[in-house]
């Protein structure tokens, strides 16, 4: 068929009408697809931060899940475990694992209280603590002249575990390529799905 025939034919006001209707109805439907890849992302998105804020309010906790980070709890707790924290009025006795920060550092520290010590005249409650798998206590951990933790400083006390789940957690922050790459995939395959 000539070019030209060609041309005259999608000038044709039925045959583009119909043409025009469907580039319109296929438009509509990328949006609409779009729209709703869009509103899929913002349900996940709240939903995670919706169960880790009642996470929050059901332990106590300010971090209710933590990893482990390194080797000093071994053998009780390895690296690249998780642990769950619950925050509670009761006093911190002996032998309890808390998670603790460190004024000045953001990284947690999991260890275990070795000494409980009250003072007398204010009733305030400090502890020492120390890794399983360390030979000293804490106090080189500590912030600049202070020798025992205050409750504050107290995240939580472990409750319970999971082995070695950590580890996806160590290996995005070791190596943030990984992290990028993931969220990625996962933004690929919410933006490709069908449903």
């Amino acid at each position: 068929m000539p070019w030209g025939v060609f041309v005259m034919l999608f000038r044709n006001q039925k045959q583009w009408g119909w043409f025009g209707e469907t580039l319109d109805s296929i438009k509509s439907i990328q949006i609409r697809q779009a729209l709703s890849q869009a509103l899929t992302i913002g349900l996940i998105v709240t939903s995670a931060l919706i169960i880790w804020k009642g996470l929050i309010c059901m332990t106590g906790s300010e971090s209710p899940v933590v990893v482990v980070l390194s080797e000093s709890m071994e053998p009780g707790f390895a690296r690249g475990d998780i642990l769950f924290l619950r925050m509670s009025k009761d006093p911190i006795r002996a032998g309890e694992i808390v998670v603790f920060n460190v004024d000045g550092r953001d990284i947690r520290i999991v260890h275990r209280v070795i000494k409980v010590h009250e003072q007398k005249d204010t009733g305030e409650v400090y502890v020492l603590t120390k890794g399983d798998n360390n030979d000293d206590d804490d106090r080189s951990l500590y912030a600049r002249g202070r020798r025992w933790l205050h409750r504050r400083h107290s995240m939580g006390r472990a409750v319970g575990f999971l082995p070695d789940v950590g580890w996806v957690t160590i290996i995005m922050t070791e190596k943030p390529i990984i992290k990028y790459i993931l969220i990625g995939a996962l933004g690929l395959l919410v933006i490709t799905s069908k449903d």
